[in-house]
């Protein structure tokens, strides 16, 4: 399957730049980052709290398949509706620190958008422990399924 999403990790930087191109509109792109019940089918998450506003917070939390439970939250710092999300994304449990996330969203058309996530860790060292991971394959398959969800909202 083609990697739609593309990320960008220079050498020795503690940043990763994500970018998507969508077939969708630019508020439905939005409404897939701000309204819990999307974000629950798309991350595949339960949604416990989001309040998407300027000093609000969100709390996610998923299942392994052994049946553990993972939690992951943060605080949102910026909220400029079918703009920009700045937020903190922190996984509970994990050697991962607070990092840092900035959403921003852009019309490239009536029915396409683009996404693009600047994504800022505590050392270049964790961002390259998560580089590790199947974070590509994961992002990617993220954003194919807001794709296929939000295409039938249109």
């Amino acid at each position: 399957m083609e990697q739609k999403t593309k990320i960008t990790a220079e050498e020795g930087k503690q940043e990763l730049v994500i970018t998507r191109d969508f077939d969708l509109p630019l508020e439905l792109l939005f409404k897939a980052y701000e309204e819990p019940e999307i974000v629950e089918q798309w991350m595949g998450t339960k949604v416990l709290k989001l309040e998407s506003k300027k000093h609000g917070s969100y709390q996610f939390e998923t299942m392994d398949p052994k049946g553990n439970k993972h939690g992951f939250n943060g605080v949102i710092h910026e909220f400029i509706t079918n703009r920009k999300i700045v937020r903190t994304f922190e996984m509970e449990n994990t050697p991962f620190g607070v990092q840092l996330e900035v959403y921003e969203f852009e019309k490239l058309s009536d029915d396409t958008s683009k996404l693009v996530m600047h994504v800022i860790y505590e050392s270049v060292a964790q961002r390259d422990q998560v580089l590790q991971l199947p974070f590509a394959q994961g992002i990617n398959m993220a954003h194919n399924r807001i794709q296929d969800i939000i295409s039938k909202l249109k």
